[in-house]
């Protein structure tokens, strides 16, 4: 009896064939409640979800649950610890939009080094301003990697082809993926380091990791990126690092609270300064969403679950 998946969470529709041509069979319920779906998956082994629900012990608790996949790069809505230790396998796709992250990364420090955002605004305005305009080359800067996974290697793929120097740090490798981009200690990135681009999981360990004190390790920093977790980077630290010159201009995918709506007072303060310099640029958590992405997804998830599938099978048989 083939094992059957309840996806709860709504994939790009290119998802049915894929699925059906790796013999996946499969419940396709996006519009699922909470509720329900506790109560549903007692009859599934595997369950695919995006964002909108967290996995853990209350949803997962009387279920049967044999794996659990997410749509995405980030598992940090899963209870990693939690779903380990019933021996649940967890399954991501960071594979399908690394490119993404690595295109919207490049873009991101470009436009800023360049003034193309703020050019732009100015001349639709009808102003007229190019010394105040004047850029910087990526070629002659140094860009320091956080994170040299999925995400991290390519966008230093994307990079190479400019001329500028990438280094990197990795707490998790012992050897560099990439030939030409050597790992270095953290220390050494903190004095090298001109463009600083985070590509890391939220984790205990790295929420709010790139706080105030976490700048003022840096030497001659002057571009922040950050496209992984908002959490990672508290708005009130990002707002005192900017204003007192630890980096002079900021690019951010992400941020620490996304519901603009519910931001607290401290929040709404920092994000108003940042606002305010000029000096940052936003983007509402889209780095690696796009239509590509968005159904390559789909085409690693299938391939993965697929030999899940068939090793669990192996192995009771």
């Amino acid at each position: 009896m083939p094992l059957r998946i309840l996806i709860a969470d709504e994939l790009h529709p290119g998802f049915a064939r894929l699925f059906s041509e790796a013999g996946l069979a499969y419940d396709y319920r996006p519009d699922i409640t909470r509720d329900e779906l506790r109560a549903a998956l007692a009859d599934f082994d595997g369950l695919v979800i995006r964002s909108k629900t967290r996995v853990d012990a209350d949803l997962l608790g009387n279920a049967n649950i044999r794996f659990v996949a997410r749509a995405g790069a980030g598992i940090d809505n899963l209870d990693e610890a939690w779903l380990t230790s019933r021996g649940i396998r967890i399954l991501n796709a960071p594979e399908g939009n690394r490119d993404a992250v690595g295109e919207h990364t490049t873009g991101m420090i470009l436009s800023l080094l360049h003034n193309l955002h703020r050019g732009h605004e100015q001349v639709i305005n009808n102003i007229w301003q190019r010394e105040a305009n004047r850029g910087y080359e990526l070629g002659s800067m140094t860009v320091g990697i956080v994170g040299l996974g999925n995400t991290g290697s390519a966008l230093a793929r994307k990079l190479q082809g400019f001329g500028c120097r990438i280094v990197a740090y990795d707490k998790y490798l012992t050897k560099s993926p990439l030939p030409a981009v050597p790992l270095v200690p953290m220390e050494e990135l903190y004095d090298r380091a001109h463009i600083l681009s985070l590509h890391i999981p939220l984790t205990d360990e790295t929420r709010a990791m790139a706080n105030y004190d976490y700048f003022k390790r840096f030497r001659q920093l002057r571009v922040f990126v950050n496209t992984s977790r908002g959490e990672i980077a508290p708005l009130a630290d990002l707002a005192r690092a900017l204003t007192e010159g630890l980096f002079e201009m900021a690019a951010l995918d992400v941020l620490e609270n996304e519901k603009l709506s519910t931001l607290t007072p401290a929040q709404q303060k920092a994000f108003d300064t940042l606002k305010a310099s000029g000096r940052v640029m936003f983007t509402p958590h889209v780095a690696g969403w796009t239509h590509e992405s968005y159904e390559r997804i789909n085409k690693v998830l299938a391939w993965k679950m697929a030999a899940l599938i068939k090793e669990l099978q192996d192995t009771e048989n």
